[in-house]
């Protein structure tokens, strides 16, 4: 195998390997399609997750899941939200190696709000937080980033991070919708609706997870439904302050990867601290007998993504720990 470095690469065992999937978007509606005028299949999608359960079931060595957000589409009439979002959850339930790991997008918070929303995902944070991290071997540490921490959508319309959201969208978007990027150059396309920031409160705690994972010498594999780096991702679809996060995560040498969803063709990059970035395919837009799911086996100097149908396979090939 070669590596994203150009070098040729052991055939270890891996220490432990992953399930993941992003944007099912499942509605109960006919096919439609994107504002780009990208064919969308919300009936199939739900397919599409249920043989990404099937094969990860089979394997029988994924440790846990991770669903990179989206799991019910914007369109779901919000008299089905509720059951559609259940609908999708119990899908993931019927994965039988370990946990699901689930983070909220956008079109999460469309269906249902944070109060509501969380629960269902089995996300326990206080306040409505929906960050978090956990450690499924001593080498390794996972982040999980709230993309919405600061956002229009999800919180109540008089809540502070709302009003924040707000004042943030007057200044940086001049368009009369908020939901439209047009007359924006480069990544201050990313100034729009549906897409969102990490708080203040969220920068410091993840300062403080970074810290100590450096002190306990883990790898760390930051998870985000927004994209965090304009080499993967179109510009309109990353999160507000990607700059000032990985400024931040930059100040360390733990974080090996950065894997996101949200922009639905994919993406990979790597950035000019070696950090790798990869951009899920969405499950969405599969066509009718087609895929987009995969797992990660997870090595000491490497991750490497094995793919299915559109969603690529990619080895990341980062060191070890310095």
């Amino acid at each position: 195998m070669v590596s994203s470095n150009g070098l040729a690469t052991t055939t270890t065992q891996p220490r432990f390997s992953f399930g993941l999937i992003s944007d099912v978007q499942y509605a109960d509606i006919s096919d439609g399609r994107s504002f780009l005028g990208v064919p969308r299949y919300y009936r199939h999608s739900i397919l599409v997750l249920q043989r990404a359960v099937k094969e990860w079931n089979t394997y029988q060595k994924h440790m846990f899941v991770i669903n990179f957000g989206d799991i019910v589409d914007g369109f779901c009439p919000k008299d089905q939200s509720l059951d559609s979002v259940r609908k999708v959850v119990d899908e993931f339930e019927m994965f039988k190696g370990g946990p699901v790991y689930h983070m909220i997008g956008n079109h999460c918070l469309y269906n249902l709000p944070r109060s509501k929303l969380l629960p269902l995902l089995k996300i326990q944070t206080l306040d409505g937080r929906a960050y978090y991290d956990f450690s499924p071997v001593p080498e390794y540490r996972f982040v999980v980033l709230d993309a919405y921490d600061i956002s229009t959508i999800g919180w109540p319309q008089d809540h502070p991070k709302t009003l924040e959201a707000m004042k943030i969208l007057r200044e940086k978007n001049p368009n009369e919708d908020k939901n439209s990027p047009d007359n924006l150059e480069g990544p201050e396309r990313r100034f729009v609706m549906f897409n969102g920031a990490l708080g203040k409160e969220q920068m410091e705690w993840l300062d403080g997870v970074l810290l100590d994972a450096t002190k306990l010498k883990q790898k760390v594999i930051v998870c985000c439904h927004l994209p965090l780096d304009p080499g993967a991702a179109s510009k309109a679809t990353l999160l507000w302050n990607y700059d000032e996060v990985m400024n931040l995560i930059h100040r360390y040498n733990c974080v090996k990867a950065c894997l996101a969803g949200h922009d639905h063709k994919g993406g990979y990059s790597i950035d000019s601290h070696g950090i790798h970035h990869r951009v899920f395919e969405a499950a969405l837009e599969c066509p009718p007998g087609t895929n987009a799911f995969g797992y990660i086996d997870v090595y000491d100097d490497r991750i490497s993504l094995v793919g299915t149908d559109r969603m690529e396979s990619t080895d990341m090939t980062f060191g070890p720990l310095s």
